[in-house]
């Protein structure tokens, strides 16, 4: 008879202590879970640590999910301790992608068994899980809905989501748009959900990130906006004082079910215990910036840079293409009072080679676009037109001919090799100058860039916005610049070859309705940066401040769907009227209170 299997899973996510470790879940639809990251920036972190009880004493096999991030170079190197053991295995040292590296056979008794995660460079070491099996046959590692069933067994999770119930309004994404939209609609008594991948509320202008919200910056905009000393925003305690609202933060959504053009439900999944619920309601909104319920329900979408010629704007490229706006990772430098080692970091200068300007950083909280140390021989940044010199923070870039929704994380490293990089070479070309520079934060989270846009029934362009077109379904205004980055350094693809700022006359223009719902989901709404746009008017309305005006529109929608058991297409065929002076009633006024430029 043969041997009775033992197998237990160790998620990294549930381990008791992170330590100096970080969790990371944004990346979990590309890579399959969230992980441990050890981001200490030259500095190893401290152990993260759990103690989980053995069931039966016997010879394991462990295996660590772990990636060798620069394969070359093995910069995410780290140990693992079994009750003070350290296994022989140095992990993320094998030159693969995610996956299960073995760490050998150890001999367990039953009872308690304490675990450790031991940094060993400071630089991103990210561990996924251990899995131990007196089996000889690895875990599954594609990551796919078999793999996701097998680590539910082992953490005794139901194969099924969780149903939470139903809600008369589902908002996607937590960030100043997804604060709003929540907001507007639970005091416009509606219960609503909330559903954010992050542990913060604010997006991109949260404590992870830190910016601060431009374009049309009305009431509702400068109340969430608050930030405590900490620089965490106040919408959490916002909408937990509204008693009609449900916030579900760290939850990533995965799924959504569609019955003919309606959406039905979604499905979420917590990054923490991996627990996955289903959400049902009448009508959602997706702030989420990535238009990620339209790639669920099969919305239509619009993607890249259109031609010239397709809408006749000035400022399109002469041929579309799939370019877009990148995502930016942020950082922060200080002089300390004694010298700073810095080790050398082969891996980070191959990519940032001999570039040596650490300006365009994050000064603090809403205060970005700040100098930095810069050695004089080091290249020039790119040009920049109409009025913009200073070195801008979004300069820092990279990803725009990529897939955004698959090559996130590598996005997201780049960027990191790139900032290590520069700060190496900055230490190394003046060592006496920067002996005492240190790298006082950078940002795990990038600010993400553009990624699909809805097609409503009314897509917005350049003309519309510079020649304030007037519309018979405007709701609200909008302003700002035209902010659009242009790809394409010639030596350092971590920079911008162009920025073009155009300010056009100044003033706000309107958002007709139509390009706030989906042209074929018929109870699916959008705000932000995905709404029904070309990519040069988007480079204007993904302004957060716009961004909340739209999700005001959507909440006032949301709000009359429910009142007259209809539609956003109906509330826009047959309640405009009611829907402006509903929207007036949530943020004070139909037009801008102030305009918040760079």
């Amino acid at each position: 008879m043969a041997a009775k299997k033992h197998e237990f899973l160790v998620e990294a996510e549930s381990f008791d202590d992170f330590g100096g470790w970080v969790l990371d879940s944004q990346f979990e639809m590309q890579m399959g879970s969230p992980y441990l990251l050890a981001h200490g920036n030259g500095i190893p972190v401290a152990d993260a640590t759990t103690t989980i009880r053995i069931p039966d004493a016997a010879n394991y096999n462990l295996w660590v999910r772990a990636k060798d991030w620069v394969p070359d170079h093995h910069p995410g190197r780290f140990n693992v301790i079994l009750d003070g053991q350290t296994l022989d295995t140095i992990f993320g040292t094998n030159g693969k992608d995610w996956g299960w590296e073995f760490g050998g056979k150890v001999k367990l008794s039953s009872g308690p068994l304490k675990l450790a995660l031991h940094d060993l460079t400071g630089f991103c070491g990210r561990c996924d899980a251990l899995f131990f099996s007196t089996s000889d046959t690895p875990p599954p590692d594609a990551v796919d809905e078999a793999q996701r069933s097998w680590r539910r067994r082992l953490r005794g999770l139901p194969d099924t989501p969780v149903d939470v119930g139903h809600f008369d309004v589902i908002v996607v994404g937590g960030g100043v748009p997804g604060v709003a939209a929540a907001l507007a609609s639970a005091r416009l008594g509606e219960r609503v959900a909330l559903v954010h991948d992050r542990p913060f509320l604010g997006g991109n202008a949260s404590p992870e990130i830190g910016l601060r919200p431009r374009g049309t910056i009305g009431r509702l905009t400068d109340e969430i906006y608050e930030r405590r000393a900490n620089g965490d925003l106040i919408a959490l305690q916002l909408l937990q004082a509204e008693p009609h609202a449900t916030i579900f933060t760290e939850h990533t959504v995965y799924a959504a079910a569609t019955t003919k053009d309606k959406i039905v439900s979604i499905n979420a999944r917590d990054a923490r215990s991996g627990r996955e619920i289903c959400l049902s309601a009448s009508n959602f909104i997706d702030c989420s910036g990535k238009a990620i319920l339209g790639v669920f329900a099969g919305a239509e979408t619009l993607f890249g840079r259109e031609s010239r010629d397709e809408y006749g704007e000035s400022l399109a490229p002469l041929q579309g293409d799939k370019a877009h706006h990148g995502n930016t990772v942020f950082f922060r430098t200080r002089m300390t009072e004694s010298p700073v080692h810095f080790p050398p970091v082969p891996w980070a200068t191959d990519v940032s080679k001999g570039f040596s300007d650490l300006s365009g950083q994050l000064v603090k909280y809403g205060e970005e676009n700040g100098p930095g140390p810069r050695v004089e021989n080091g290249a020039p940044g790119p040009s920049v037109r109409r009025r913009m010199t200073t070195p801008m923070t979004h300069f820092w870039e990279y990803g725009q001919w990529l897939d955004p929704y698959t090559q996130g994380e590598h996005i997201r490293d780049h960027l990191l090799r790139a900032i290590y990089g520069t700060f190496s070479n900055v230490k190394r070309l003046e060592p006496e100058t920067y002996a005492n520079l240190a790298l006082e934060w950078v940002a795990f989270v990038p600010a993400q860039g553009e990624f699909r846009r809805y097609k409503g029934d009314y897509v917005l362009t350049e003309n519309d916005v510079r020649n304030h077109q007037r519309f018979p379904d405007a709701v609200v205004q909008n302003e700002g610049a035209f902010c659009l980055h242009i790809p394409g350094h010639k030596v350092y693809d971590f920079r911008l070859k162009d920025w073009e700022w155009d300010e056009r006359d100044g003033k706000p223009y309107d958002i007709p309705f139509r390009c706030l719902y989906s042209a074929n989901i018929s109870n699916l709404m959008m705000a932000g940066k995905h709404i029904s746009t070309t990519h040069v008017a988007s480079s204007n309305t993904k302004f957060m401040g716009n961004g909340a005006q739209h999700a005001i529109a959507t909440a006032a929608a949301a709000h009359l769907c429910k009142k007259y058991n209809t539609t956003p297409r109906s509330v826009c065929d047959k309640y405009l009227d009611e829907m402006r002076d509903v929207i007036g009633k949530i943020s004070d006024t139909g037009v801008p209170v102030r305009s918040s430029h760079l």
